[in-house]
């Protein structure tokens, strides 16, 4: 159901997008080292993610997260392991910075690291909890506007999550290229754990 704060929400929906952050630059990050492939899968990964997030909202679950420190610290400190995993694991791993054979099972792992990432974003559960019922008209039924509103943001997000892809994917045949492949794959995990900080910081 459409109504006057529609486009309004949709403005401030695109102005958070747009601003950088530790998934933006994760995104980014994972499109330039692992491929476009890679960063397709996650960004799928992402948006069921959103999904998942926005569908929990529509009844007042994820509202427990945003009332409940103990909750809001648990989900913060695990997105934080998780990334620091990822760090270690791109650190000590054997294999090439690129995939030249990407197979199923290696996007299915994006695809999952995409959504545990985003479901593990306590700001996530802050936006459609704190954010997104401000854009809703009570004059009209709550259910279809929070959908509409829910699904808006998706959409907005996938979007600019494919162009920062497909931005950052282009530079993957450059980067690994020649025999520097695992000093490239070293700094990509140095980096992984300053986003990983630089998570921790932004959602404490």
């Amino acid at each position: 159901m459409v109504t006057a704060l529609y486009v309004p929400f949709l403005i401030m929906a695109l102005l958070i997008e747009l601003t950088p952050g530790p998934n933006m630059a994760w995104l980014a990050l994972t499109s330039a080292s692992k491929g476009r492939e890679s960063g397709f899968a996650a960004v799928a990964g992402i948006a069921l993610g959103l999904v998942l997030l926005g569908g929990a909202s529509a009844f007042g679950l994820s509202e427990l997260a945003t009332s409940s420190p103990i909750i809001f610290s648990f989900l913060r400190y695990a997105g934080v392991g998780y990334l620091l995993w990822l760090a270690w694991t791109t650190w000590s791993s054997e294999t090439e910075t690129s995939d030249p054979a990407m197979d199923h099972s290696r996007l299915v792992d994006w695809f999952r690291h995409g959504l545990l990432l985003n479901l593990l974003n306590p700001k996530a559960a802050i936006f459609f909890i704190a954010v997104l019922p401000a854009y809703i008209d009570t004059g009209f039924p709550v259910g279809p506007q929070t959908i509409l509103l829910s699904f808006s943001y998706v959409g907005i997000a996938t979007v600019i999550h494919l162009v920062i892809v497909i931005l950052a994917g282009s530079a993957h045949d450059w980067l690994t290229q020649g025999d520097c492949q695992h000093l490239i794959r070293r700094i990509f995990a140095v980096m992984i754990a300053l986003i990983a900080l630089w998570f921790l910081r932004s959602t404490a």
